[in-house]
């Protein structure tokens, strides 16, 4: 498990864009979305029942108030409908048995500023000595030794399209329980390729998967939990998605194989919506979120999200609210990042990142994230590639988190990346670490004592406002 099997690898870096096409070379799995798409004037809704129960005779009772019942998720009482008829809100909410109805917004779940990439780097490259500094932050590479591995977790990556035959993950995803809920698209796929035919695109979730389980197979990088595998659910496209469907993603993340869900152990949430307490819904939206991953919990599944990118302090926001980040059960990340990690002065790789959110109140856990704001940003730095070979880049590029990203047809496309996003699946990573090492089975709370437990307690002493119970620990946490 060290760096030093790795191999050499023929690498292309692409201009990043949030456009990209099926990886080539496999039949697309059929998309089965269990909410319909919405077309013309009419407007989709969420439902939510009393104590988390739905009506039995919903699709009726949805009619007479002007709407058509499009979707349920029975096990959180929530349900999705459409309607053109303005009063459908009002007539809909005089349904015996309903808490609550409101619209069910399309959400921009991911930051775009998340994304940087660089031009070709070239052939016969290795990137983990002279790349990633963020596995030996965490102390990742002790834990491999001591056999860590993660095999047999099955974590779920609920997010965009995840390209299943990048070379860093072929063959440790399970193509059969990935899932795709956006009409049309199966889960290996995104925004459409370009009309010149452009289709090596940046990828959110093929990075967020990569950081949790890139294989160690001797090329390219190496993820957290090497032998974990990953379950594409495809709920986005591009960077938004409806509520509904995100909701429904996880849901069937959490689902138990038996009961034609994914089976996941661990489900990794690298996205984030912001709502105004007081808003329009807000409270609605809010529950409907709580009770998905309160659902996952239930399941014995660990929900692991991004904490967000506004640089917001939680604990003295009352009117604003970051989902999933703060919703029930939740393990909510921050992010940390070096500035000129790879100068000759250095910098320290635990430093909060410029963007991360915060809050004593929210915050369990930090994990490295990567970040842009060293300067100057034209002084370059040069890495040494295994087992020979150098690369130069503007120093801040380096702080950065890279991993494997892209939808093919180009299958071995590394980008750099940064973000809360890219904080999360390393704390993903690690709880399947110690999931594999308990057995394979391991209730939430289990874990995330575990995880609070074995941190590095940095900041202030104790629950800190940016580092939460503090900074991930792999190695600690499979001692």
């Amino acid at each position: 498990m060290k760096h030093s099997r790795l191999l050499p690898l023929a690498v292309a870096i692409a201009a990043v864009t949030l456009s990209a096409c099926a990886p080539d070379g496999t039949a697309p799995v059929p998309s089965t979305p269990s909410f319909s798409a919405v077309d013309g004037s009419e407007t989709s809704y969420l439902i939510l029942g009393k104590g988390n129960r739905l009506p039995a005779d919903l699709a009726t009772r949805i009619s007479r108030a002007g709407g058509t019942l499009t979707g349920t998720l029975d096990v959180i009482g929530v349900a999705t409908a459409t309607s053109s008829d303005p009063s459908f809100v009002t007539r809909a909410s005089a349904i015996v048995g309903l808490e609550g109805v409101t619209a069910d917004p399309v959400v921009q779940w991911i930051d775009p500023t998340e994304q940087v990439v660089e031009a070709s780097i070239g052939d016969n490259e290795q990137f983990f000595s002279g790349l990633q500094w963020a596995p030996p932050a965490i102390h990742a590479p002790e834990a491999w030794d001591l056999g860590a591995r993660g095999t047999g977790v099955r974590v779920a990556v609920v997010d965009g399209g995840l390209n299943n035959l990048h070379v860093d993950l072929n063959g440790s995803v399970d193509v059969a329980r990935s899932r795709s809920f956006v009409p049309g698209f199966a889960f290996n796929q995104d925004v459409p390729c370009t009309p010149a035919g452009n289709c090596v695109a940046f990828s959110h979730a093929t990075h967020v998967a990569g950081i949790i389980a890139a294989r160690d197979n001797g090329v390219g990088t190496i993820g957290i939990a090497p032998g974990a595998t990953i379950i594409g659910v495809k709920v986005l496209h591009g960077t938004t998605g409806s509520f509904g469907v995100v909701l429904a993603g996880i849901v069937y993340a959490a689902t138990p194989i038996a009961q034609g869900g994914a089976g996941a152990n661990v489900i990794n949430l690298s996205l984030t919506a912001a709502f105004f307490r007081q808003g329009p819904g807000a409270a609605q939206l809010a529950n409907a979120m709580s009770r998905a991953t309160t659902f996952a919990y239930q399941q014995g599944v660990t929900v692991i999200a991004a904490a967000g990118n506004s640089g917001i302090d939680l604990d003295h926001t009352a009117n604003l609210i970051f989902i999933p980040a703060q919703s029930a059960n939740v393990i909510a990340v921050s992010a940390t990042g070096p500035r000129g990690f790879f100068t000759p002065q250095g910098s320290n790789p635990d430093r909060p990142a410029s963007y991360t959110n915060f809050g004593q109140s929210a915050i369990t856990l930090a994990a490295p994230g990567g970040d842009g704001v060293y300067t100057p940003q034209n002084q370059l730095c040069t890495r040494p590639l295994f087992p020979a070979g150098t690369i130069t880049r503007a120093c801040f590029v380096l702080d950065f988190v890279f991993s494997p990203a892209s939808l093919g047809p180009v299958n071995n496309v590394y980008f750099w990346a940064s973000g809360t996003s890219m904080a999360a699946p390393h704390v993903a990573g690690v709880a399947a670490l110690v999931i594999a090492k308990n057995g394979g089975s391991m209730a939430p709370a289990q874990v995330e004592s575990v995880l609070r437990r074995s941190a590095d307690d940095l900041g202030k002493p104790g629950n800190d406002a940016f580092y939460g119970a503090g900074r991930v620990n792999a190695l600690r946490a499979v001692q």
